[in-house]
């Protein structure tokens, strides 16, 4: 299964595109952080931020109520700044799972990695089963049972000492339908309706419960991951001409592969412990990034990290105002826009190519 990532495209101008994308992440961040049912205008949003700023708070004039600074600083910021994460996460997630199997249909969760944590994340919300993990016990089960899912997915894929890129995808569908299977079984025994609601909600992708907190790891492994495959672009690359091409030009295909595993399981298993399953950004961001800047990886990482990051945020925005005051999972919404949009790419993209 090779990949087509040929899009017709000029040369872009990566400064003036990162400096454009920056400015939009910055107005994303200050007009996001002040809508909600309780709106505060962007101007005085963006004075509250300033204030916190050390050198420059202190020559910004208090004009808001301490309603409005509670509902920016302590509600509405660590979620946009949560979506930005995530959302970047998710994007250059995408980015590695389509390098590393070579397909365009790949996304963060191909390796089962969001049914194995919705599986744990069930049997804790529902049965109290990591309860003992204390006030971040739904964060932390979801991540030992994304990890647990993909520690048995790289050791079915494993043929003579190497993994085997048909027998990745074909043990990580295996592995979803069983964790689905699972999690079936724990939905259908919920002891409580109440219960069972926010395990759906939460299945579904939702931003609603973030906290400062929740940032420090989701940060701290985008930063490394980014890095990592920033000082690899080149291998990804290379990947994308097939394996036997990437080592006769001197990348070290089994290393590498390895390394991609690696470095998409952890974003995608520290992302849903954080928001649950947000479909179709892994897929859909990689896609548009490459019709902007073509397929150079050192190009598209950068880019796809940006716009998924501003994308999470503001259909998290359209998920909190939709029907006010309840709010829709942000999954739910990605799905609903990303489809019909992703299809008008494929469509563009043809149209380029014929």
């Amino acid at each position: 299964m090779r990949s087509r990532f040929h899009f017709t495209h000029r040369e872009p101008r990566m400064g003036l595109l990162i400096g454009v994308m920056l400015i939009i992440a910055l107005i994303t961040l200050i007009f996001a952080a002040g809508l909600g049912p309780v709106s505060v205008a962007p101007e005085t949003t963006a004075k509250i931020l300033l204030s916190r700023i050390p050198g420059i708070g202190d020559s910004i004039a208090a004009s808001w109520d301490v309603l409005e600074e509670n509902i920016v600083i302590g509600l509405r910021l660590p979620r946009v700044c949560l979506g930005m994460v995530v959302g970047a996460s998710l994007a250059v997630c995408g980015v590695t799972m389509q390098a590393l199997v070579r397909n365009d249909l790949a996304d963060p969760f191909i390796l089962g990695v969001s049914n194995g944590a919705a599986a744990f994340a069930t049997l804790g919300m529902l049965f109290g089963a990591f309860s003992f993990l204390g006030t971040y016990s739904l964060s932390i089960s979801a991540f030992i049972g994304a990890a647990v899912t993909i520690i048995f997915v790289y050791g079915i894929s494993r043929v003579r000492g190497r993994i085997n890129i048909t027998q990745l995808l074909l043990s990580g569908v295996a592995i979803s339908m069983i964790m689905d299977g699972i999690t079936n079984i724990i939905t259908l025994s919920a002891p409580n309706a109440l219960g069972l609601h926010n395990a759906e909600f939460w299945m579904s992708g939702s931003l609603a419960g973030a906290r400062w907190a929740y940032l420090t790891l989701p940060l701290a492994v985008l930063i490394v991951c980014m890095t990592v495959l920033m000082i690899n672009y080149r291998g990804l690359n290379l990947l994308l001409l097939g394996d036997e091409s990437a080592g006769a030009l001197g990348i070290n295909v089994r290393r590498l592969q390895k390394m991609l595993v690696l470095v998409a399981s952890l974003m995608a298993g520290v992302t849903i412990a954080v928001s649950g399953s947000i479909g179709f950004v892994g897929l859909m961001v990689p896609h548009f990034t490459r019709m902007l800047v073509g397929g150079d990886h050192k190009k598209v990482l950068p880019v796809s990290a940006l716009l998924g990051g501003i994308l999470v945020v503001w259909v998290d925005v359209a998920a909190r105002m939709i029907i006010t005051p309840e709010e829709l999972p942000v999954g739910i919404l990605t799905a609903i826009i990303g489809g019909p949009v992703f299809i008008w790419m494929l469509k563009t993209s043809n149209r380029r190519k014929a």
